[in-house]
């Protein structure tokens, strides 16, 4: 069952698991502010208390979409609506599931407590069946948030008033699709995919709930709705792992995305129990000395930084076409992939770059949490390793960078290395298969890849930084007397960011160095700092700073309302030249 017509973001917002009984319960809430924060001493939660506003889930009171467009600091707030189950959701159990809700949040069904939650990035789900009643239900939910509290990623949103340099309006509460799932008794929790383009194989292994009797686990793959190989496991001490030995392999390649349907069917004495529907793209990343490999082919990685904002949804795209489209006006420009800068993504826009053929790197949105204690970790890790385990199963994502410039705090004190290293190594055992940054840019601790920003506007100048290890020598490194190389490839994962916003004042723009005086400037300076760095035989990519203008940031190749600011096919002739890396 999906939503009506009329519900923003109808979409199904987990593509890669996919059940037929689901509701949407996007649309239209009560809603109310609690400057105070004294909501639940004033009984908000109670089911027949009605809150003050209305609301258009899943858009922020921030934005214009919510039908609110409160752009001040907001403590808390308070969300409330009812629901009636569709007929044929009896037994078994009923899942709430929120994309993302920034950033503590707690949840009631019919006043009875189902759950909280905290991290602002995360989806997460609660088990209500307990709480529901039969015909209408009511669902509270109530989020508090302090971008300036130092315990809690902010990633891109502003710590003062207004919107300011590189920091943009804030979101708070409910921010993606707020969806109920029927499941039955005995069921799949969740399952990891593995690609094995070497032996032509899909391992797969699957977490399950209320196991009784003789359960198997069986899944199915298919190719252009062709079967491509089958195979089934007894499911053991709540989990089961098998092998898919493909008859017809196809890799994903960047711009050539091959996907296969995978079916994941619980059989309990024979007979399916349940079933989820997902996909997965056969393909392997490695690191071979200074080469990023991909299916064994060392490709060069022209990435774009783009950080998710919208001009009317802020932290929530319109509609799912925007999120295709900004991967698409990526690919125009000769861009063969993004970092996905300062927030975590929703999984539909890495449902669109894997069947765009799009390569991610994953970020968390570390920007406004203190690291220089331990506490630091305690906020972080829970949060990142639950976004890490969320997107595993991506062909497109081919690396994780959990921080981002990792600067002192605003009272002077250094990061904790030891919090870096933690993050590091439990990335890593969770997740083997792909590569690790422990931050981008600085300052590294533990790291599979040295990076670098480098904002020099000269193209010049630029080149000459880079030049010792286009031969053989030692490379650039920022900050030299808080880190250090130590041998790993090399990228260049942000530069560029050129201050281009003609007909604006220096009062509203913001962008990096001087500002070209013409067009011809821009696209000269532009192609002089790209071709730097693909000239270098041992710099495996770069990231462009930024595809679209962000409020007052005005360093993006297209405008904030995604129009282009030059031609697409100019950028495109530097971006797609050969690197001298690849193979």
């Amino acid at each position: 069952m999906s939503a009506d017509i009329g519900t923003p973001r109808p979409e199904h917002p987990r593509p890669q698991f996919v059940r037929e009984r689901w509701l949407n319960l996007n649309g239209e809430w009560q809603f109310e502010f609690d400057f105070s924060r004294s909501g639940k001493e004033r009984g908000l939660q109670a089911s027949d208390a009605t809150l003050k506003q209305k609301i258009v889930v899943p858009f922020c009171p921030e934005s214009k979409l919510s039908g609110i467009g409160h752009t001040d600091f907001i403590p808390a707030v308070w969300y409330k609506r009812s629901f009636t189950l569709p007929g044929g959701w009896e037994g078994g159990e009923v899942l709430l599931h929120f994309g993302a809700v920034d950033y503590e949040a707690e949840v009631w069904i019919n006043d009875v407590p189902v759950g909280k939650h905290r991290g602002g990035y995360g989806s997460f789900s609660f088990p209500i069946g307990r709480a529901l009643v039969p015909g209408e239900n009511v669902v509270t939910v109530y989020a508090e948030d302090d971008v300036r509290s130092g315990l809690q990623p902010r990633g891109k949103q502003s710590g003062t008033y207004h919107s300011r340099g590189c920091d943009y309006t804030r979101t708070t509460g409910i921010w993606q699709t707020v969806w109920l799932e029927h499941v039955p008794e005995t069921h799949l929790v969740s399952f990891r995919l593995v690609p094995d383009p070497a032996n032509a194989r899909l391992h797969v292994t699957a977490k399950v709930a209320g196991l009784s009797g003789d359960v198997a686990l069986r899944c199915s793959a298919e190719l252009d709705g062709k079967p491509a190989g089958s195979e089934t496991a007894r499911v053991g001490s709540s989990s089961a792992s098998l092998s898919i030995p493909l008859t017809e392999t196809r890799l994903w390649q960047p711009g050539a995305p091959a996907l296969y349907d995978l079916k994941l069917e619980l059989l309990k004495d024979g007979q399916t129990v349940d079933r989820a529907d997902s996909y997965f793209g056969l393909r392997s990343v490695r690191l071979d000395g200074m080469k990023f490999r991909i299916n064994g082919k060392s490709v060069f990685q022209r990435l774009v930084l783009d950080q998710g904002f919208y001009p009317d949804g802020i932290y929530t795209a319109p509609n799912d076409e925007a999120l295709k489209r900004d991967i698409e006006l990526s690919m125009e420009l000769g861009f063969n992939g993004a970092r996905l800068h300062e927030k975590i993504f929703e999984p539909r826009f890495l449902y669109w770059a894997d069947k765009l053929g799009y390569l991610v790197w994953g970020e968390h949105a570390n920007w406004g949490l203190d690291i220089s204690t331990g506490e630091g970790l305690i906020r972080f890790l829970p949060e990142w390793l639950e976004n890490v385990e969320r997107d595993f199963n991506h062909p497109s994502l081919i690396g994780w960078c959990p921080f981002n410039e990792t600067w002192d705090s605003s009272r002077g004190t250094r990061q904790n290395d030891e919090v870096l290293r933690i993050v590091y190594e439990a990335t890593k055992a969770v997740d083997p298969t792909r590569p690790v940054t422990d931050t981008s840019g600085n300052y590294h601790v533990a790291t599979d890849i040295f990076d670098v920003h480098d904002y020099d506007q000269n193209p010049e100048s630029f080149r000459a930084r880079h030049q010792p290890l286009a031969e053989g020598g030692e490379p650039w490194v920022s900050f030299p007397e808080r880190q250090s190389y130590g041998g790993q490839p090399y990228f260049v994962s942000e530069y560029g960011g050129i201050w281009w916003n003609p007909g604006q004042t220096d009062s509203n723009g913001w962008g990096y160095g001087d500002r070209p005086q013409s067009e011809a400037e821009f696209l000269a300076r532009y192609e002089g700092l790209t071709n730097a760095l693909l000239d270098n035989p041992n710099i495996f990519g770069f990231c462009y700073t930024q595809l679209y203008d962000i409020e007052q940031e005005v360093n993006g190749l297209y405008t904030y309302d995604r129009k282009p600011k030059f031609n697409p096919a100019l950028i495109r002739a530097v971006n797609v030249r050969k690197a001298a890396i690849e193979d």
